[in-house]
């Protein structure tokens, strides 16, 4: 990605249009650039414009230096008053209507942010604008709470679906022969194994009504995977759930771990009360605003 350009921007690496910081440094110095003009300028001039366009505050000198001899000839302009952004103006909320509440977020966000949320408001380009909104406004940490501080069901319906997968682990400690039914399906209530990865299957179908404010989700895909350690007395248990869709599934796949394990026991408390539920971790996440996150932990 450019420097000083966002992702839902997709700017080649020639620059071949203004991308916005470019125009809100022009705009704030009170210039317009005409597409040739910018074109003929050099490859880092035209970097340079973008950078400077980055900061609250615009060094209009530098910028009217970078464009001195562009040709056509910038076109004199009223200054953008920067003042002006200090709220989330008609076009943006009209435009941006139906996803979380932009006026508790707006007065943290960059000028670039604003002046870029504002620009494609006004061009009525919706869907760049929701893009743009997803990158630079996205979900707060405190998400599941609204603009008053009441706890709310995220709105997701702006996001664009994609594919979105999630690991989670859990892990069951128990006596080395206690493991050694499970792994030899000697076990006094049958097929341990099947009935754990059947019950981990469930729960990840399940989730959106044991956890509340989850999104139901239609999965394409959940696995369970099994590996019993009899020496060590460990049952690793890893869920794995895929979904193309608007939020992510790391919640399903930590629920079929948890309730796999739960019926890991279930199945054997009969033979070993002591056994142990002893953790259960996101392992990965893959797809959405947020990107690939792998547990650096063994």
């Amino acid at each position: 990605m450019v420097a000083g350009t966002f992702r839902f921007e997709a700017v080649a690496d020639e620059l071949p249009w203004l991308p916005l910081a470019a125009r809100r440094a022009l705009d704030v110095t009170g210039l317009k650039l005409s597409l040739a003009a910018w074109q003929a300028l050099p490859l880092e001039a035209r970097a340079r414009l973008v950078l400077l366009g980055v900061p609250d505050a615009i060094a209009c000198d530098a910028v009217r230096a970078l464009i001195v001899d562009a040709a056509p000839a910038p076109t004199a302009l009223e200054p953008l008053d920067e003042l002006t952004l200090a709220g989330c103006d008609a076009p943006a909320a009209e435009l941006l209507a139906g996803l979380r509440p932009l006026e508790a977020t707006w007065p943290r966000l960059s000028l670039l942010a604003r002046f870029a949320l504002r620009h494609l408001a006004r061009r009525g380009d919706r869907d760049r604008l929701l893009a743009a909104h997803d990158e630079l406004v996205g979900e707060s940490p405190l998400s599941h709470l609204d603009a008053h501080g009441a706890v709310h069901m995220v709105d997701v319906g702006g996001k664009a679906r994609s594919h979105r997968r999630a690991v989670a682990r859990a892990r069951v400690r128990m006596r080395p022969e206690t493991a050694r039914l499970v792994l030899d399906q000697n076990a006094p209530k049958g097929d341990v194994l099947a009935t754990v990865r059947i019950a981990g299957i469930m729960a990840a179908k399940r989730t959106s009504e044991l956890i509340p404010l989850c999104h139901p989700i239609p999965l394409s895909r959940v696995t369970i995977a099994i590996d019993v350690d009899v020496a060590g007395g460990l049952v690793t248990i890893d869920a794995s759930a895929e979904t193309h869709d608007r939020t992510g599934v790391e919640m399903e796949a930590m629920v079929a771990a948890s309730l796999a394990g739960l019926t890991l026991y279930d199945m054997l408390k009969g033979v070993e009360r002591g056994i142990t539920l002893e953790q259960v971790v996101l392992v990965e996440k893959q797809g959405g605003r947020s990107g690939h996150y792998v547990r650096s932990e063994p």
